[in-house]
């Protein structure tokens, strides 16, 4: 049995463009309330001019997640909405620069994506997650990638590695409440990050990105999902 999400509210980070602006748009037609959130105050208007026509319920909140001040002021805005979060997709993640030399990855590099990519999505899941438990209900959804064997891209790679295992380990401890923590692998698509060549496109994330919030209260958790599993033939 499939969970019923019609009317919870959904928190995704990094939903200003790309595969969280699809993820905001299937959760919009599955019924679910939004909170959108950019980098600022005018990046999302392209997804909320796209959601306008849904019957929901639409926040939006702008923060940079490069500091930890952007990640408490992220927090502090949602807290100020007065809305139970019940579903949060960490979907904000930064790359940085490609290396040939594969030992000049610098430290602020090192610093900028492990800050974004994991250090304050581990802030929001303690922000939001034990409200979750209180409430009876929660589902979390933690972005990787399937990235393997490029060095070049090394702070990326080892960051979406410590997503997945960090993931595993939420997965476990909350394991007897009806918060699912899982983690979805989109694929390689044509995003900014993705790049032009990417063989899939970014709407081909749907519908597997939502496969993870759809799990029932008993159903899996830890669990990698892959988006492009669920791509229409």
């Amino acid at each position: 049995m499939q969970a019923h999400i019609k009317g919870k509210t959904a928190l995704i980070t990094g939903s200003s463009r790309g595969v969280g602006q699809q993820i905001a748009l299937g959760l919009a037609r599955l019924g679910c309330n939004l909170i959108v959130h950019g980098t600022s105050a005018q990046s999302s208007r392209t997804t909320l001019k796209l959601l306008q026509d849904y019957p929901i319920s639409v926040n939006s909140v702008y923060s940079d997640l490069t500091s930890m001040q952007g990640v408490n002021e992220l927090i502090r805005q949602v807290t100020n909405l007065e809305v139970n979060v019940d579903i949060l997709y960490n979907n904000a993640a930064i790359m940085t620069d490609y290396h040939e030399d594969i030992w000049s990855h610098t430290e602020d590099e090192w610093n900028k994506t492990m800050q974004v990519n994991v250090i304050a999505l581990y802030n929001l899941c303690g922000a939001f997650i034990p409200r979750m438990v209180a409430n009876g209900f929660g589902r979390v959804v933690n972005l990787v990638s399937g990235i393997e064997n490029l060095p070049e891209l090394a702070p990326y790679s080892a960051s979406k590695w410590a997503v997945l295992k960090l993931s595993q380990d939420l997965g476990f401890k909350y394991r007897d409440t009806n918060v699912r923590i899982n983690v979805l692998d989109p694929g390689w698509l044509q995003t900014d990050m993705g790049g032009d060549n990417a063989p899939n496109k970014v709407t081909d994330v749907l519908p597997g990105a939502l496969e993870p919030v759809l799990v029932n209260n008993s159903g899996s958790t830890g669990k990698v999902f892959r988006a492009l599993d669920y791509k229409a033939s």
